[in-house]
């Protein structure tokens, strides 16, 4: 094995760089699923604690979400493995009804909530996941396959924030086959999940695309590079909308105040920029969670149309949230209850939004 072909087993002088962010909290709790890759995070990270006289305190969670009759099981051999590193560990059950439809997404959920829930319990400020190269690479054609925009293409950040909680992804860059190696080096055992290979689901199909891909010079590698790309594009984007939010517009006082914005400067922006500060807008005061990129863009071509048929009356509903133009201002607000609105369409939510202040969309 050699690190040239990204087969490599973790060495100890590399546990600094991979845990370094580990140092800003105080607490941490480490997600564990009993896989290759959860494994490979619970041991490193109490070997790279082991080497430190300061440093966070570790827990480790793992979710039984009850799908198959093996969870229970594994849950409770990565407690026995927990233990024996001397790190805490909860089984978090996702107990009551499962969907029919949409099994994994809601699987996810569900995870990261009771994991959110016993952050918060232990004290924790951050949430360690073991998220791979691969898996950032897969992230990546997923979203691009469901028509993601550039945002979402950037895919997952090393650390995140989401809900006032941190997200630390230390081998975001760190090949599968490289924590599998170093497990089998070490004599660590760990399970895996048939429901990874069923294709039923969108990701393993996914995954067995991956060595055709690879071929054609499409890899994990360079799929990680375009998410940087796009990441350090969709900052600039950011910034972008920032300076235009301050200089055109004024934001809500509070959540669900209306916002407006000067129309003749809002139809003189670049069309990137005046869509991330329209879904600003409409995630600020709607009530109906995200809203979908493509409905979004729509409202987005809508709106150009109508500046050029003032003083034509405009008013559209999006997401909750009700978008008029009058007096030369654009004002987005939130919608009167659907009973009061039949006249005009509502549409529903979706995965993309973003906010007037800092939060960015969510794909």
């Amino acid at each position: 094995m050699s690190a040239a072909d990204g087969t490599e087993p973790i060495a100890e002088g590399e546990l600094a760089g991979l845990f370094a962010g580990f140092l800003h909290h105080p607490c941490i709790l480490i997600a564990v699923s009993g896989g290759p890759d959860s494994t490979a995070l619970l041991h490193l990270a109490a070997r790279w604690r082991a080497l430190r006289a300061d440093g966070p305190a570790l827990f480790a969670a793992t979710v039984d979400h009850g799908l198959r009759a093996a969870s229970t099981g594994e849950a409770e051999a990565v407690g026995h493995a927990a233990s024996r590193l001397r790190i805490p560990h909860h089984t978090l059950a996702w107990s009551g009804a499962k969907p029919e439809r949409g099994i994994q997404e809601a699987a996810r959920d569900a995870r990261y909530g009771l994991l959110a829930a016993a952050a918060r319990e232990t004290g924790a400020t951050a949430l360690a996941l073991a998220h791979t190269l691969d898996d950032q690479a897969e992230t990546v054609l997923f979203r691009l396959a469901r028509g993601s925009g550039l945002s979402g293409l950037a895919g997952m950040q090393g650390a995140s924030v989401r809900d006032g909680l941190v997200l630390l992804r230390p081998f975001l860059a760190v090949p599968k086959a490289r924590l599998v190696a170093t497990l089998q080096r070490d004599g660590i055992t760990f399970v895996q999940d048939p429901s990874n290979q069923d294709a039923r689901f969108a990701r393993p199909r996914l995954r067995a695309l991956a060595p055709a891909l690879a071929v054609e010079g499409l890899d994990a590698g360079r799929l990680a590079r375009l998410a940087r790309r796009m990441a350090r594009a969709d900052a600039a984007l950011e910034a972008a909308t920032d300076t235009a939010a301050a200089r055109l517009g004024r934001a809500p006082e509070a959540s669900g105040k209306p916002v407006t914005l000067d129309l003749e400067g809002f139809g003189a922006l670049p069309e990137e920029i005046a869509l991330r500060l329209l879904g600003r807008a409409v995630a600020a005061v709607g009530s109906e969670g995200p809203v979908e990129l493509a409905k979004l863009e729509a409202l987005l071509e809508a709106l150009k149309g109508a500046a050029g048929r003032a003083p034509a009356p405009f008013r559209r509903t999006l997401a909750g949230a009700l978008v008029t133009v009058r007096n030369g201002m654009l004002t987005v607000e939130t919608a009167p209850p659907r009973r009061e609105t039949r006249a005009f369409a509502v549409n529903s939510g979706g995965p993309q939004a973003g906010v007037l202040g800092k939060e960015r969309p969510r794909s």
